[in-house]
């Protein structure tokens, strides 16, 4: 089963990933723009995601998806490690958080 160190892992793979500590817990940062964070417990992780795409991701699976109420004007969604297939879907949804928050020069990099 993935777990916090599998983000912490894949999240520090992407170009200049650096981690920071912020609200007790790690977070991702890519040229000063957080992109991923795993909050409370360490059975989930919180990454960048448009309102629209998060609402269909949600309504889509939402045993894997959901948002904080407090985070519900926000344009992050989590996703609960327990439900994603592999590793892979991890570095899928953290690579598309992390290419919303890096400067185009990192683009053609990753």
């Amino acid at each position: 089963m993935l777990d916090a160190d599998d983000v912490r892992r894949i999240a520090l793979s992407f170009p200049e990933a650096a981690e920071k500590e912020r609200w007790d817990h790690p977070t991702f940062d890519v040229a000063g723009k957080m992109f991923a964070t795993v909050p409370d417990d360490q059975t989930s992780f919180a990454v960048r995601c448009p309102k629209p795409d998060r609402d269909e991701l949600i309504a889509a699976e939402p045993d894997k998806f959901w948002v904080p109420t407090h985070e519900a004007s926000s344009s992050w969604v989590r996703a609960r490690l327990s439900a994603l297939e592999d590793a892979g879907e991890l570095r899928d949804i953290l690579f598309d958080s992390w290419r919303q928050a890096a400067p185009s020069r990192l683009l053609d990099d990753a």
